[in-house]
């Protein structure tokens, strides 16, 4: 694509006014900070230590796929659509992930009746949502000491996702970093929001080379453990996988800039997630000192599509190989199709929790991706 017309492209992009939620932001202090401890030629991937945030909703009713695509609502209208009762899905109401709440509002997500008690308290997964690259499950809470989201162990009282003492899933019997385990990237939870303050959103990152193994349906196992409840919730959670066609490409770019060389080995881009395999390489080095893997470690990737929105990164996986940081990366599809991306390396400053800011972007860089594969 010649350099006028990209440059055309990208003065579409508007970069003034994207937040970040506080669940992207715990994915991407974990992400980054899995990379300090990483060496050259090494392929260890992060813990599945576990993060707590909060994902927030604005809307409590299905009002139409794409009216609250931009995430501003006015709290006038928040507060009368409170009272709404929910019709489908849940996870359409999620502001914070467009991917998860496209899933919702398209139909995507499958009807769960699970449930497990101990004594008086009660734990109901009501909803899944799997593309192959995400799991994502719902779980309803019912407890004498739970009141409006507000949790009571019996010495003080918490928010509902800090009551989460545990939790684990398990595929085949494997848990993430198990020999032959196809769950990587991490276990993420959070709140469903203020319209359903009892309600608690799972996510789990598996690993696409691996679950071609995985028939379209399957079931995983999950413990569960609250804080001041001397038991383990144990459900099994049943996934399905949705029939929308996923766009699987291998553009294998790669741009020069001085001494930077940045590139696009894979894409994936579901109704849910889009997946990008990306490398940045220091093409005066073989190898990097511990300097020079910090200086790549500092270079994020921002993602845009073809009408100028954001995607919401949402987590990743790095290796250094010779003198490169080769990266996994997942980040929130946005409402409807785009016929192209626009990736954009950046300098990271305050750890990624922030906006990027026109300043950041490293340019000769960018990179047009067209989905059609052209």
């Amino acid at each position: 694509m010649a350099a006028f017309n990209m440059e055309k492209e990208l003065n579409k992009v508007d970069v003034s006014n994207t937040e970040i939620s506080p669940l992207v932001r715990a994915r991407l202090d974990e992400t980054y900070a899995s990379l300090t401890v990483q060496k050259q030629h090494t392929t260890r991937r992060r813990s599945s230590t576990l993060r707590r945030a909060v994902l927030t909703a604005a809307a409590a009713g299905i009002l139409g796929v794409g009216v609250f695509a931009s995430g501003f609502i006015s709290p006038v209208m928040a507060a009368s659509i409170k009272s709404i009762p929910i019709i489908g899905s849940l996870f359409s109401i999620i502001e914070t992930d467009s991917g998860l709440r496209a899933g919702g509002e398209l139909g995507l997500a499958t009807n769960v009746n699970d449930a497990v008690s101990y004594e008086d308290v009660k734990l109901e997964v009501t909803e899944t949502l799997y593309d192959g690259t995400r799991a994502a499950f719902i779980v309803n809470v019912t407890a004498p000491n739970l009141d409006n989201g507000t949790y009571d162990n019996g010495r003080k009282t918490m928010k509902l996702s800090n009551a989460i003492e545990n939790v684990t899933l398990s595929i085949n019997g494997k848990t993430e970093g198990e020999a032959a385990s196809v769950l990587e990237g991490g276990l993420f939870y959070g709140g469903a929001g203020e319209a359903h303050p009892n309600t608690l959103v799972f996510e789990q990152v598996l690993n696409p080379s691996d679950t071609s193994s995985l028939p379209d349906r399957f079931t995983s196992k999950v413990s569960i453990k609250l804080d001041g409840i001397d038991h383990e919730f144990n459900v099994d959670v049943p996934f399905e996988k949705n029939n929308v066609e996923t766009i699987a490409l291998n553009p294998n770019t790669a741009v020069t800039k001085e001494d930077l060389t940045f590139g696009v080995a894979n894409v994936s881009v579901s109704p849910i997630t889009t997946r990008l395999t990306t490398s940045i390489a220091l093409n005066s080095a073989s190898s990097l000192t511990q300097r020079e893997e910090e200086r790549l470690r500092e270079i994020g990737i921002a993602v845009y599509d073809d009408q100028g929105r954001q995607l919401t990164a949402l987590s990743g996986d790095g290796v250094y190989e010779g003198n490169r940081l080769i990266f996994d990366r997942r980040y929130a599809t946005t409402t409807g199709e785009s016929k192209y991306l626009i990736i954009k390396p950046f300098i990271i400053k305050d750890d990624f929790a922030e906006d990027v800011q026109k300043d950041q972007f490293i340019a000769g860089l960018e990179t047009k991706i067209d989905l059609s594969g052209n």
